[in-house]
């Protein structure tokens, strides 16, 4: 069965945990405090999961989730996840994480950043714009009509493909933005964002994301 190596035990990286052990999947989860912090999750989350640092969680999982807050992502482990798909949770809060002008000025994406300091990984955009509480409730089966949808952008088809067939399975339809550079139009404050919405009407959100906020 496949391991799910998650970089930052926070709302998302919990969430992502709870139903992926509900699947079936191993997890091994990390964040910056160290494997004691996360007694309690791993009890509440079974025998399909354990603690560990960022580097041992990235080494260990056939791919990865980062969840950390972007101005943490210099401290993504690199070397582990060489090679990996790494399913990148974040957005761009400047309250909490400073200004980055380049993000300020749509010059560039949260994606991106990440892709850049993982030069050898395969990076896709995920689950960012869903509230967390939602990514174990809000599922359904494929076909169910109007289906919640969710987005995702990346450089590699793979990876892509990766995430779509997480979707499904943790029970949402797809659509694909494209390539990384697409990435922004789910993040913050844009129509997409942490809204209920079908594959069409997260489509038509998506095009008429304005670039910067």
């Amino acid at each position: 069965m496949t391991t799910i190596g998650i970089i930052g035990a926070g709302h998302i990286g919990g969430q992502l945990a709870r139903k992926a052990v509900e699947f079936g999947y191993d997890v091994v989860i990390s964040n910056s405090r160290g494997p004691g912090t996360l007694v309690d999750l791993v009890a509440e989350l079974g025998p399909k999961a354990r603690a560990a640092t960022p580097p041992e969680a990235a080494a260990a999982g056939d791919f990865a989730v980062v969840s950390v807050p972007l101005r943490s992502i210099q401290d993504v482990p690199v070397e582990p996840l060489a090679g990996k798909v790494v399913l990148d949770t974040n957005n761009y809060y400047w309250e909490r994480d400073g200004h980055f002008p380049a993000l300020d000025a749509g010059e560039a994406t949260t994606s991106g950043l990440l892709q850049e300091h993982l030069p050898q990984s395969k990076v896709a955009k995920a689950f960012n714009h869903i509230r967390s509480s939602q990514i174990t409730t809000d599922g359904a089966p494929a076909g169910t009509p109007n289906r919640r949808a969710l987005a995702t952008a990346s450089d590699f088809p793979e990876a892509a493909e990766l995430v779509t067939r997480l979707y499904d399975e943790f029970g949402f339809d797809t659509v694909n933005m494209g390539p990384l550079s697409e990435s922004w139009r789910t993040e913050r404050d844009r129509p997409a964002y942490v809204i209920r919405q079908n594959a069409a009407q997260l489509a038509e959100n998506l095009a008429r994301a304005p670039r910067t906020i």
